[in-house]
């Protein structure tokens, strides 16, 4: 399965991700993009087509899925 991560040092906060899988994606304290379900989570299935658009979409390219 497939697991995502935000590259914290690229992420400008663009809020993209959030909006296109909020299930997955939220602004952390410091206004930059996490995964709410853990960085090393492997992604429910039901979720994967949205993070990969999140990613697709990304305009610094700071998901990294794995």
């Amino acid at each position: 399965m497939k697991k995502a991560r935000i590259k914290k040092d690229s992420c400008i906060g663009c809020g993209l991700c959030t909006s296109i899988a909020s299930e997955v994606f939220a602004f952390g304290d410091d206004g930059l993009a996490e995964n709410v379900l853990g960085d090393n989570t492997e992604l429910p299935e039901d979720v994967q087509d949205s993070v990969q658009e999140a990613a697709d979409s990304c305009p610094v390219n700071a998901i990294e899925i794995e």
